[in-house]
């Protein structure tokens, strides 16, 4: 039996020497150490051993055993060291070439836009505040004077979770949610950016998600006038330190007096053109004072304080500074568009 183990070791250790690819190392690994394999098989032969032989031939197998083991695994990295050299020599790489240029990509047109304005309304001392998405009925709509049954509403009709839960139409509510938080307290100077959701028809003007940015200032002593100064610098430093702006009367439910706010065209410079429709102006924004009636509902006493406020649609913004004629080119995803605002 040891003369048959010794010889065994010999003749695999040779073969293992001579192997010079994987699968064939794999073959001589299930010959010898396999479950069908001869060392195996030699050890179902150790019944027939006396008592004294068994210990002694025991060891003997076990060290038989090591060595295969061993002779297998150095042969393996051995073989794997031999291709990874190979592969390195055949694939040389050229250190001295210049290196291929990876494309750096852009800020998106609208974080853009909404970057600039940020900027604009912080260097005239607003803070940035932000609320959810998902909204409740009583801050989206009942907080602004929009009470359950009030006919506004259709013109902000939006997707609802629940009765009382819903997807905000705008970003007012987070104008409400600060006053709350102020309890009455004042100054307030905040702008609000973020998306807003409606139900509406997507098309080249409309789509049902779409991002807003809400201004609101309350103290004492707030009038018109500081209104319209304030959006008069925000256009200026939009769109060109000569541009001009006027205020239309109009409505909204948490606003009295409101406006309309339309910039002088950019394009003809008010003498009318296809841009402007021939009225050599272009609607921009809503604003308005702070109605009372929001006031008293966030702690504020009307006869004390007065606010206005303001909402734009930063894709309007958008469309208007880089003359894009549709809405949707901007979440379309389409590189040849979004190229066009690499500064680079």
């Amino acid at each position: 039996m040891q003369t048959r183990l010794q010889e065994m070791k010999d003749s695999a250790l040779g073969q293992i020497g001579q192997v010079t690819e994987s699968a064939q190392l794999q073959e001589l690994r299930v010959k010898y150490l396999g479950k069908k394999g001869e060392l195996t098989e030699l050890l179902r032969g150790m019944g027939s051993l006396s008592a004294e032989e068994r210990p002694l031939v025991g060891q003997l197998v076990n060290e038989v055993r090591e060595a295969l083991e061993s002779a297998f695994g150095n042969k393996q990295q051995e073989l794997e060291e031999a291709i990874l050299n190979a592969k390195l020599s055949s694939q040389t790489v050229d250190v001295t070439l210049p290196g291929r240029p990876v494309p750096a990509g852009s800020m998106h047109p609208l974080s853009r836009i909404i970057e600039e304005i940020e900027d604009i309304f912080v260097g005239l001392g607003f803070e940035v505040a932000e609320g959810p998405e998902v909204e409740m009925d009583h801050f989206n709509f009942e907080m602004l004077n929009l009470p359950k049954d009030h006919p506004a509403r259709d013109m902000q009709d939006t997707f609802y979770v629940t009765d009382e839960i819903l997807m905000r139409t705008h970003t007012s509510p987070v104008q409400a949610r600060t006053m709350l938080k102020k309890e009455g307290k004042t100054p307030v100077k905040i702008i609000c950016p973020g998306k807003v959701y409606r139900r509406d028809d997507d098309d080249a003007t409309h789509s049902h998600q779409f991002t807003q940015i809400e201004g609101l200032v309350i103290d004492k002593g707030i009038g018109m006038s500081d209104l319209k100064g304030i959006l008069l610098t925000f256009a200026r430093q939009m769109f060109g330190e000569n541009q001009q702006i006027r205020l239309r009367p109009s409505f909204f439910p948490f606003t009295e007096p409101s406006a309309e706010v339309d910039l002088q065209c950019f394009n003809c410079g008010g003498h009318g053109c296809r841009v402007c429709k021939q009225t050599g102006w272009i609607e921009i924004l809503g604003s308005g004072m702070v109605h009372p009636r929001v006031l008293e509902m966030a702690g504020y006493n009307p006869e004390e304080v007065s606010g206005f406020a303001f909402g734009m649609g930063v894709e309007r913004i958008a469309m208007l500074k880089y003359g894009v004629e549709d809405i949707r080119h901007f979440y379309t995803n389409d590189v040849r568009f979004l190229r066009q605002f690499n500064r680079e």
